[in-house]
C-alpha cells in the first residue's frame, strides 16, 4: 500500500490549518491595559516625590511610596465599569508580603477578587476575576521597616461602556492637549454665563440667552429649588455647570471657616447633600456637569495660617476628590470638576484630587495667563474658566480718593471679548468659559459686573452676543465717553458741584439720565440712593450730608431698553466753617470713652484737636456726653459736630459757666450723622454734647466738636 506523499499531505494540513479544522479552542482577546494615566488615590505618600499617580504613568523609573505603617492601599478609578482580567505589580525593594486585590463600583463597597500571605516582591502577575470601576491594593502586611512601594500598578481587561441612565451625556474625550467636551456625541465648547436672576424666572431668561449663543449656564449651589432651572435651561438647548457650595466658599472673608481636618459631620452631611442631588438631577437633560466647590483654598487663608492652612487645603482637596468618587459612582454621565480663584490651588487638585474629570478657574484681568500656568505646572487634564469678565475691583489701582477705580462700560466690554480671545488660544486644554455675570442687581457689584444691570442692556450684553453668535447691529447703548467732577477730594457735605460728561447715543436716540449715591467705601452697603441734581450735560448735582467718600453713578438711557453707565468717586468733607474754633485744644472732658479694642483709645480731647482722622469715642450706652472748657466765658454763634457713624439721633447742647448748671441751647431727636452745622448764639466757659438717643448699635463717635466765633 502505498504511504501518502508527505509533499501532497503538507498543502492539505495547511488548508485545514486555514480553515480552523484542526484548530482547538480559539484563544482569548488579549486584555487591554485599563489603569494607565487615570486617576490615582492612597491611604498615604511618602513625600512629594512619590505621589499615588507615579505607580499608574507606565513610567517604570517613578513609583508610589506609602508611610511606613500597616495598613496601606493605593486604588485607581478606570472611569467606567470593566471585567477585570489581571493585575500586575511590579514592586520596589519595599513590597507586601500579605495584601488583597479589591474592586468596587463606588469606591466605597470593596470586594475582593485575589489574596495572598505569602507574597515576595518583585513582578507578580495576577489573574484575577472581577468586575468594577475602581480598583485597590490593599496590604496588611510589609516585607521590611519601610512602607509600601510600586513601581507600577496595572489594571487589565475589558473596557465597560457607561450606562447610559439619562439624555445628555457629557463626556471629557481625547488625549493630553487634544481634549474636548461633548454632549451625546458631539462637540461642545462652553460659551457661558454666570446665572444670577430666581431660578422662578428661568423659563422667560432663558431664550434671551439661548438668542444670543448662550450655550451654558453656570450655577454656585444645586437643591430642591434647581429643577426649574434644569428645564428651562433644557427646553432651551442650554446646559448647567452645576454647582455645590462649600466651605469657605468665595474666596477670603466669606463663607464660614469649617476645620476640614477634623470636622467629619460637616463633610459626612455635604457628601450626603451632593449624593443626594446628583441622584435627583443625573437623568435631567439640562445638566453639563457636576462642580464641586467655589473658591475655598483661596478663601482659607481667611480661616488659617501657617500648618493648619496647609493641612486644611490639603484635607479640603481630598474631600473634592471623595466627592468626585461618590458622583461618578452614581452619575456616569456627566464630569466632575472643582473651581478655584487662583490656578495656585491646581497643584493641590493634582497631588490629591485625581477623580476630577477637568479643572476649572475664576481669573478676570490674569486670565490669560491662565494657559501659561497651565503649561508652568505640567498639569494633564483640560480646564474650562467659571468666572471672567472685566477686572475685578480687587485688581484695578485705586483712585485719587484711595479707593478702587472701575472700568469704564467701553472697557468692561473689552475686557470680556480680551477674555474669551484667551480661552480661545489655549485649543485642545481650555473648553471654554461662563462669563461673569447675567444678573439683573442695579447695586454696587450689578453696575460693576452685570450685562444685564437692572433688566437693561449694557455695551457687555452686546459684545457677548457677538463672541458666541456672530451678530452684530441693533439699537445699542449710549456711550459716556468722558466724566468728571469738579470737585473730588473735598467737596463739602451738602454743597453743590458740576459734573460734566461726554455723552453719544450710536444710533442717535434721545438719551435720559438719572445718578446714584453708593456709599459701599463708609458703610459696605450695596445699594444705590437718588441723587439730586439739575441739567444735562452739565449738571449741578447736590452732594450727600454724610461724610466720607461716595460713589456716583451717571446712568444714560435710550429708550429702547438699553444703558450705559459711568461712576466716579467723590470725598464728603464737613462744611467749612468761617472765624476762630474756640474749643480747638482746650481741655476736655467726657462721661465715657473707649479705652480698648481695635484703634483704641479714643478720648475725649481727639474731639477737638483740629485733626479730622482722630475721633472720641464713648461707651455703648445711653445717656453720654462730651464738654469743652473754653478757658473763659465767651461768646460764639456756631457749634459744628463731625460724627463717625456712631452718630448722636437725640441729643441737646448745653452751656454753663460754672460746668455744674447747665442750660440747653439746641436740641433734637432726628439727629442723622454727618456733619451737624448748628447757628447757635450764646456766652458761656463750658459747652456741652450731651446725648440720650444713640443712631446704631454702637457709642457715639464724635471727630470733631467745634465752638466757632465769627
Amino acid at each position: 500500500m502505498d504511504r501518502p506523499s508527505l509533499l501532497r499531505a503538507v498543502p492539505a494540513l495547511v488548508a485545514l490549518l486555514v480553515l480552523g479544522l484542526l484548530a482547538g479552542p480559539s484563544p482569548a482577546h488579549a486584555a487591554t491595559l485599563l489603569s494607565q494615566g487615570r486617576p490615582a488615590t492612597a491611604s498615604s505618600s511618602e513625600g512629594a516625590g512619590t505621589p499615588a499617580a507615579a505607580a499608574v504613568d507606565g513610567d517604570a523609573g517613578t513609583r508610589w511610596a506609602s508611610a511606613w505603617s500597616d495598613p496601606q492601599w493605593l486604588q485607581v478609578d478606570l472611569g467606567a465599569p470593566a471585567d477585570i482580567s489581571q493585575v500586575t505589580l511590579n514592586w520596589e525593594a519595599a513590597y507586601a508580603t500579605a495584601y488583597e486585590i479589591q474592586v468596587s463600583d463606588d469606591a466605597g463597597t470593596w470586594r475582593t477578587v485575589y489574596s495572598t500571605t505569602t507574597a515576595v516582591g518583585g513582578v507578580q502577575n495576577l489573574a484575577v476575576s472581577g468586575h468594577g470601576r475602581y480598583v485597590r491594593f490593599y496590604g496588611t502586611h510589609r516585607a521590611g521597616g519601610y512602607g509600601y512601594s510600586l513601581w507600577e500598578f496595572q489594571v487589565s481587561g475589558t473596557p465597560g461602556t457607561p450606562t447610559q441612565d439619562g439624555p445628555g451625556v457629557t463626556r471629557v474625550t481625547g488625549s493630553q492637549g487634544n481634549w474636548q467636551l461633548t454632549v451625546d456625541g458631539t462637540p461642545w465648547t462652553v460659551k457661558g454665563l454666570t446665572w444670577g436672576p430666581p431660578v422662578s424666572e428661568a423659563g422667560t431668561r432663558m431664550p434671551e440667552l439661548h438668542a444670543i449663543g448662550v450655550n451654558t449656564v453656570r450655577t454656585w449651589g444645586t437643591d430642591g429649588s434647581s429643577r426649574p432651572l434644569f428645564d428651562a435651561a433644557a427646553a432651551n438647548g442650554i446646559k448647567v455647570v452645576a454647582g455645590f457650595w462649600l466651605q469657605p466658599g468665595g474666596g477670603p472673608g466669606s463663607g464660614g471657616c469649617v476645620d476640614y481636618t477634623t470636622d467629619t459631620n460637616y463633610k459626612n452631611t455635604m457628601l450626603a447633600e451632593i449624593r443626594k442631588w446628583v441622584d435627583t438631577y443625573k437623568a435631567n437633560p439640562g445638566v453639563l456637569m457636576w462642580n464641586v466647590g467655589n473658591e475655598s483654598i483661596l478663601g482659607m487663608q481667611n480661616c488659617y495660617s501657617g500648618t493648619q492652612l496647609e493641612q486644611n487645603r490639603i484635607a479640603y482637596t481630598r474631600f473634592v476628590d471623595q466627592a468626585a468618587q461618590a458622583i461618578h459612582a452614581i452619575d456616569a454621565n456627566h464630569p466632575v470638576t472643582s473651581t478655584d480663584a487662583w490656578t495656585g490651588a491646581w497643584p493641590y487638585y493634582k497631588a490629591y484630587a485625581p477623580s476630577l474629570d477637568l479643572y476649572s478657574v475664576n481669573s478676570y484681568a490674569q486670565v490669560c495667563q491662565v494657559k501659561q500656568d497651565w503649561l508652568a505646572g505640567g498639569y494633564t487634564k483640560p480646564y474650562i474658566i467659571t468666572e471672567t469678565g472685566p477686572a475685578g475691583e480687587w485688581e484695578v489701582p485705586n483712585d485719587v480718593n484711595g479707593v478702587p477705580a472701575e472700568p469704564t462700560d467701553p472697557q468692561k466690554r473689552d475686557g470680556y471679548v480680551n477674555a474669551w480671545n484667551c480661552v480661545l488660544a489655549h485649543p485642545g486644554v481650555a473648553l471654554g468659559a461662563t462669563l461673569f455675570h447675567y444678573g439683573t442687581e442695579g447695586d454696587f457689584g450689578g453696575v460693576w459686573f452685570n450685562i444685564t444691570t437692572g433688566n437693561e442692556k449694557r455695551l457687555s450684553w452686546y459684545a457677548v452676543r457677538r463672541l458666541y453668535s456672530g451678530q452684530t447691529g441693533g439699537n445699542t447703548p449710549p456711550v459716556i465717553s468722558s466724566m468728571n467732577l469738579s470737585r473730588v477730594t473735598d467737596v463739602p457735605a451738602g454743597s453743590t458741584f458740576t459734573l460734566t460728561a461726554n455723552v453719544s447715543d450710536p444710533d442717535g436716540d434721545p438719551i435720559t439720565y438719572t445718578m446714584g449715591y453708593n456709599s459701599k467705601y463708609i458703610d459696605n452697603a450695596s445699594g444705590l440712593i437718588p441723587a439730586q441734581f439739575t441739567g444735562t450735560g452739565t449738571f449741578t448735582v447736590t452732594a450727600p450730608q454724610r461724610l466720607g467718600v461716595w460713589k456716583i453713578y451717571l446712568y444714560a438711557r435710550d429708550g429702547h431698553g438699553n444703558v450705559g453707565i459711568e461712576t466716579r468717586s467723590l470725598r464728603v468733607v464737613a462744611p467749612p466753617v468761617p472765624g476762630t474754633n474756640l474749643a480747638r485744644g482746650q481741655a476736655t472732658t467726657a462721661s465715657t470713652y473707649q479705652a480698648d479694642g481695635p484703634g483704641a483709645p479714643y478720648p475725649p480731647q481727639a474731639a477737638t484737636d483740629g485733626d479730622a482722622a482722630t475721633r472720641w469715642a464713648s461707651a455703648w450706652a445711653d445717656p453720654q456726653w462730651l464738654q469743652v472748657d473754653l478757658g473763659s466765658r465767651q461768646a460764639f454763634d456756631h457749634v459744628q459736630l463731625i460724627w463717625e457713624a456712631a452718630f448722636g439721633k437725640a441729643y441737646e447742647i448745653q452751656v454753663s459757666d460754672d460746668a455744674a448748671n447747665w442750660r440747653t441751647v439746641y436740641s433734637t431727636t432726628a439727629g442723622d450723622g454727618g456733619a451737624d452745622d448748628l447757628a447757635i448764639a450764646a456766652t458761656a466757659r463750658y459747652v456741652r454734647m450731651s446725648a440720650t438717643q444713640r443712631g446704631s448699635a454702637y457709642g457715639y463717635s464724635l471727630y470733631e466738636f467745634g465752638v466757632y466765633r465769627r
